[in-house]
């Protein structure tokens, strides 16, 4: 029964290695190639797009990213998040953004992480500002015999409720926090853009801009699609030729992965070997 034991070992360890070799193509690339992250939609997470962004930085193959955007914005935190973490890897290869439709409010934010820009003449960007709203139904309770019950152990903790109207102190509370993550978007765009203060503060107050108007305003650096984007983070990257891409994907379970057949298998053969050994060792 050893020698059926080790021959299970032994189809075990080769299978663990070919997963990695077959299954992954993307993982055995030689030479040098571009990494493409795509953000899309809402921006409400940035955990996904973060441990994509990680893992282009640390791989040696990949000389460059472009990041495509298309997103009208989101929260705040998840674009500050991500923001940050593209100026992150821009410290250590290029980062070209590719804005498509839309790359606005949020959206921008995170273009603003990029070592360089670029949008398609009618791209729609900027709205630099900050907005908050939520639904006061009050009156509809009102009408449906409805009378919410709050319980709060401090003053503000139902700062923002549905059930009522804001009183002058709590707007200003509000309008505290919103000028002051207005100031930071302010101050991302000029530290990027190389811009002053002032100059972005005049532009700032939420209206959009067409790729058009915003390389005018320098608050992109050139105009010209995807394809374009590619071409240029390979020349910053001094990659001749036409590079190859490698998309970042989103995490999958390995068993959803397996009935697309796109999974490695490298975590089944972790988990079933030892189950063959010790039916072997029987």
């Amino acid at each position: 029964m050893a020698f059926i034991g080790g021959i299970f070992l032994f189809f075990c360890l080769l299978s663990l290695i070919l997963s990695f070799w077959i299954l992954k193509p993307e993982r055995r690339l030689l030479g040098p190639v571009i990494g493409v992250v795509e953000i899309r939609g809402l921006i409400t997470r940035a955990d996904e797009k973060i441990r994509i962004l990680e893992d282009f930085r640390r791989r040696r193959e990949i000389r460059a990213v472009v990041v495509r955007i298309d997103s009208p914005g989101g929260a705040v935190g998840a674009s500050q998040e991500l923001y940050q973490e593209l100026k992150r890897v821009a410290q250590e290869k290029p980062v070209v953004v590719s804005m498509g439709s839309v790359a606005a409010s949020g959206g921008y934010y995170v273009a603003l992480g990029g070592t360089r820009i670029l949008a398609s003449p009618g791209t729609i960007t900027g709205s630099i500002g900050v907005i908050f709203e939520v639904p006061n139904v009050e009156r509809l309770l009102k009408r449906l015999g409805v009378e919410p019950v709050v319980l709060k152990s401090g003053r503000f903790k139902d700062l923002v409720s549905y059930y009522r109207s804001p009183g002058p102190q709590e707007k200003k509370i509000l309008q505290g926090v919103l000028d002051e993550i207005h100031e930071q978007f302010i101050r991302a765009v000029a530290a990027s853009r190389k811009l002053k203060i002032e100059e972005v503060r005049r532009i700032a107050d939420g209206r959009i801009f067409t790729g058009e108007k915003a390389l005018r305003l320098g608050l992109v650096d050139e105009l010209g699609n995807f394809a374009r984007a590619v071409e240029e983070a390979a020349r910053m990257a001094g990659i001749r030729g036409t590079p190859r891409l490698v998309y970042g994907k989103g995490e999958q379970r390995w068993w959803l992965s397996l009935l697309k057949g796109k999974t490695s298998l490298a975590w089944e053969n972790v988990l079933f070997c030892p189950l063959y050994l010790w039916w072997a060792g029987k």
